[in-house]
C-alpha cells in the first residue's frame, strides 16, 4: 500500500461542520495521514495578519494578567508576538509598548527606581532585585545616575542616609541594543553579578540582566528566529476599544511603535467596530488592524469589508469566560474557527483562534481547522513572564492571579468597554477571576509545546500550517466526532478507562 489510496474513513470538514452542531476542540478528532517526512521538517512559520509574518503561531492575549512587557518580549524572542492589554491609561499602555520594543533579550526585569534624595529603610524595598536604580526623577523615564546594590546597603552603617551619599555613580552598563549572547558574554568575562541595560539615546535604564538570568535561559531549549519589525526591534501589538477616546490612545501607541492593533471586543459585529476599523485604516494605512471577536461567517464578512488585516475568532470559549453561560451567545470553538477561516481564506485574511487552548492537541486542531495563529490566555497565565507576583494558596501551591477581562474584578479597571457595558448602570460579569499555578518560563514550555505540535502535524500528514489548510479545503483531512466515552478513552482518567489508581502527567523533559 503506497499511502495514496483513499478510503471512505471519517468525514471531510465541509460535511462534518454542516450538520447543525456546535463543536469544541475536544468534540472532534483527526484521522491519521501518510507520513513521508521527519518531525524536524515541519515548518510552523505563518502570518498573524496580511503583512506580519511569524516563525511560530503563538500570540499572547491582551489580558491584564497575561501580557505586558515581559510576556511581549519573551513571545517575540520565541518567534511569536504579544498583544499589550488596554486595561490601563493610554500613557501606561504606550510605556509598556516602548519597554517591550526597547529590548533585544527574551525577558524584562521588574526595575526599582529611587531619586538621589530617597533613603532605603528596609531590605524589602529591593524586592527580588539585586539592586535599585537611582535616576534624576526617581522614575524610569529619566537618566540613570547610579546604582545601589543590596549587598552595599546591607553593609551600610547609617540606613537613613540618602542614596546619593553611597550609590555607585556612573555604574557599568551596556547598551539596550545588545542581544542576549553579548550580555551573557560580558557578564562572564567581567565576572559580574548583574549589569544594567541603558537606552543609548537618553541614558534611561530599561532592563537588568543577572548571572542567574543567564544560567536559567541557557538551560532552556534553543530559541528560534525572533519576531522583528523593519526597524530591527521586537514585534509588539496592542489592543484598543471602540470608543472615541481610543483614537487618542491609538495615537500614543503608534508613536510608541506598535506593529499591529487589535480592536478588542467580545462581540465584534457592531457599528462601533466597523467605524473604528475604517478610522484606523484611513489614519494609519501602514498599520495592520485585527478585528473581532467573531464566530460566524456574516460577522467575518462585515469586518473584512471594513478593511481588517486579520480576524480574531472566539466567543465564550476561554477558560475564564462565561459569555455562553450568561448571555446564551457564542459558538463552539472548533466550528467557529472552521466557519470563519473558510470565509477569511477567500479574502487572504489570516485568522487567530482565540480561546479554549488547554494542550498541544488543541493547537493542532485550531491550526488544522483553518487558523493561522493561536491566541493564549490561561495557557500562559501563571508563567514567570505573566504580570503579577507569586503567592502560596492554602494547599501550599505557588500561584499567580488570573482573571477574565469580563470579570467584575477586571471591569472595575475599565475592561467593561470591551463588553459594551461601560455606560451601563448595572455591570454583568462575563468572566471570572482566580489563580493558576506556577508554570515556569514560557521560554521553556512554549518550545516543548511547539515540538508536540510538529508531531501532531506529522501524524496527520502535513508538513506546515499552509499544508494543513490545503488538506482541510481539499477534503484530504478527515475528521470524526468523538463520543463522551471516546474522549474519556483518549485521555488519562484516574480510576477510569485505563484503570489507574493515580498517575503523574509530565509535560516534557
Amino acid at each position: 500500500m503506497d499511502g495514496t489510496t483513499q478510503f471512505d474513513d471519517g468525514f471531510p470538514s465541509a460535511t462534518l461542520f454542516s450538520q447543525g452542531y456546535s463543536y469544541t476542540y475536544d468534540d472532534v478528532i483527526f484521522l491519521p495521514g501518510y507520513i513521508d517526512f521527519p518531525t524536524d521538517a515541519v515548518d510552523l512559520s505563518t502570518n498573524l495578519s496580511r503583512n506580519i509574518s511569524l516563525s511560530l503561531p503563538c500570540v499572547a492575549s491582551p489580558m491584564d494578567t497575561v501580557t505586558e512587557s515581559s510576556m511581549s518580549a519573551a513571545m517575540a524572542a520565541l518567534g511569536g508576538i504579544g498583544i499589550i492589554h488596554s486595561n490601563n491609561t493610554p500613557s501606561q499602555q504606550a510605556s509598556i509598548v516602548r519597554s517591550a520594543k526597547s529590548h533585544k533579550i527574551p525577558f524584562t526585569a521588574d526595575l526599582i527606581f529611587l531619586s538621589p534624595d530617597d533613603s532605603i529603610y528596609s531590605v524589602d524595598e529591593f524586592g527580588s532585585s539585586p539592586c535599585v536604580f537611582v535616576t534624576e526623577s526617581g522614575t524610569q523615564g529619566s537618566k540613570l545616575l547610579g546604582v545601589v546594590s543590596r549587598s552595599s546597603w546591607e553593609s551600610l552603617g547609617n540606613k537613613e542616609a540618602r542614596v546619593s551619599d553611597y550609590m555607585t555613580k556612573s555604574p557599568v552598563s551596556l547598551p539596550s541594543s545588545y542581544n542576549f549572547e553579548d550580555v551573557a558574554g560580558y557578564l562572564e568575562a567581567e565576572k559580574l553579578e548583574y549589569v544594567p541595560l541603558v537606552n543609548e539615546e537618553d541614558g534611561e535604564a530599561v532592563n537588568l540582566v543577572t548571572s542567574a538570568n543567564v544560567q536559567s535561559i541557557k538551560g532552556f531549549p534553543k530559541l528560534g528566529l525572533p519576531s522583528l519589525g523593519p526597524d530591527g526591534k521586537f514585534l509588539v501589538g496592542a489592543a484598543i476599544g471602540t470608543r472615541e477616546s481610543d483614537k487618542q490612545r491609538l495615537e500614543q501607541l503608534v508613536k510608541a511603535g506598535i506593529n499591529a492593533v487589535v480592536i478588542d471586543s467580545s462581540q465584534g459585529y457592531s457599528l462601533y467596530q466597523t467605524d473604528m476599523i475604517k478610522f484606523v485604516k484611513r489614519t494609519y494605512p501602514e498599520l495592520d488592524v485585527i478585528g473581532g471577536n467573531v464566530v460566524t461567517t456574516y460577522q467575518a464578512r462585515s469586518l473584512i469589508q471594513a478593511g481588517v488585516d486579520g480576524l480574531r475568532v472566539g466567543m465564550g470559549s476561554g477558560s475564564i469566560c462565561t459569555t455562553q453561560e450568561v448571555c446564551a451567545v457564542g459558538r463552539g470553538q472548533a466550528t467557529a474557527v472552521y466557519k470563519v477561516s473558510s470565509v477569511a481564506h477567500e479574502e487572504g485574511v489570516p485568522v487567530i483562534a482565540d480561546g479554549g487552548i488547554k494542550n498541544s492537541g488543541h493547537f493542532v486542531k485550531a491550526l488544522s481547522l483553518g487558523a493561522s495563529t493561536v491566541m493564549m490566555g490561561s495557557f500562559l497565565a501563571g508563567s514567570s513572564e505573566a504580570p503579577g507576583t507569586y503567592e502560596y494558596n492554602k494547599d501550599g501551591l505557588r500561584v499567580k492571579r488570573y482573571r477574565g477581562m469580563g470579570s467584575l474584578d477586571a471591569m472595575t479597571k475599565g475592561s467593561d468597554a470591551r463588553y459594551l457595558g461601560d455606560t451601563a448602570k448595572l455591570k454583568i460579569a462575563q468572566g471570572v477571576a482566580g489563580t493558576v499555578k506556577d508554570k515556569g518560563s514560557v521560554l521553556k514550555f512554549i518550545p516543548y509545546t511547539m515540538q508536540a505540535l510538529k508531531q501532531g502535524f506529522q501524524d496527520i500528514g502535513v508538513s506546515s500550517i499552509q499544508s494543513a489548510h490545503q488538506h482541510l479545503r481539499s477534503g484530504k483531512l478527515r475528521l470524526e466526532v468523538r463520543t463522551g466515552a471516546a474522549q474519556t478513552e483518549g485521555g488519562v482518567q484516574e480510576g477510569g478507562a485505563h484503570g489507574l489508581v493515580s498517575y503523574e502527567k509530565g509535560k516534557y523533559f
